[in-house]
């Protein structure tokens, strides 16, 4: 599942992308399947990268790759990048389990060339809110999500930085209901009956890609969504 649109970051043929906390590598993948760059997929965690090179040696074999892809350990408060290194920066569900979020947005600055596009999803306040009031296991667990994020409340950070949000799109209402269930029945509970039932509904949607459903989703984004992401570029003076 994709939160981010690519017909935004309009990713071209020779750049240098980065793919920040990438987890299982979604977002690379799709990155290399798009166009012929180089997607550098860095996570913190060392199982997370373990599985993103398990995902894109599979796209590898079944020759779904256009790109080159790369696997970096690091922290997002530290790049180990040079100044001005990427087109292309992603940062998808990550800041809100960062202590110093400010620094990650600092060091996503430094690291985007002039003429760069970054994406940055978090969770949407609503759906957020209400799944930290029902359940403490949902948020209250080592790596779990440290914030919460209030409409606009990136803006001062990224204005700071001078970056320009240039698109705001809201994503994944369907799964906002999904987590209210997963959180009322027990985050931690694999089988519970609703949750379980959500799950495999969401991923036939996924496989199948229902108009009525994309309709429905597409009402809820505007109201419910799970994430919310902004699309910046540095301004130009």
């Amino acid at each position: 599942m994709l939160t981010v649109d690519y017909s935004l970051l309009r990713i071209k043929d020779g750049e240098r992308v980065l793919d920040i906390g990438c987890g299982t590598g979604r977002h690379s993948w799709e990155a290399c399947r798009t166009a012929r760059c180089a997607a550098y997929a860095l996570d913190i965690d060392p199982e997370e990268l373990a599985r993103a090179r398990g995902v894109l040696r599979a796209m590898d074999r079944q020759g779904e790759s256009r790109g080159e892809w790369i696997l970096v350990q690091g922290s997002t408060t530290r790049l180990p990048f040079r100044s001005a290194s990427f087109d292309k920066i992603i940062c998808s569900e990550v800041l809100e389990h960062v202590p110093d979020d400010r620094q990650s947005i600092q060091e996503m600055a430094r690291v985007l060339k002039e003429d760069g596009v970054l994406a940055i999803s978090v969770p949407n306040y609503l759906p957020e809110a209400i799944c930290w009031k029902i359940s403490r296991d949902y948020h209250d667990c080592a790596g779990g999500h440290i914030r919460i994020y209030r409409p606009r409340e990136l803006l001062s950070p990224l204005r700071i930085n001078d970056l320009r949000v240039f698109a705001i799109r809201r994503k994944h209402g369907l799964h906002s209901l999904y987590w209210i269930c997963r959180c009322l029945f027990g985050v931690n509970n694999d089988r519970a009956f609703v949750p379980s039932l959500y799950h495999r509904f969401l991923v036939w949607d996924m496989s199948t890609n229902s108009r009525p459903l994309r309709w429905l989703e597409a009402l809820l984004n505007r109201f419910f969504p799970k994430s919310i992401v902004f699309y910046v570029c540095k301004n130009q003076g």
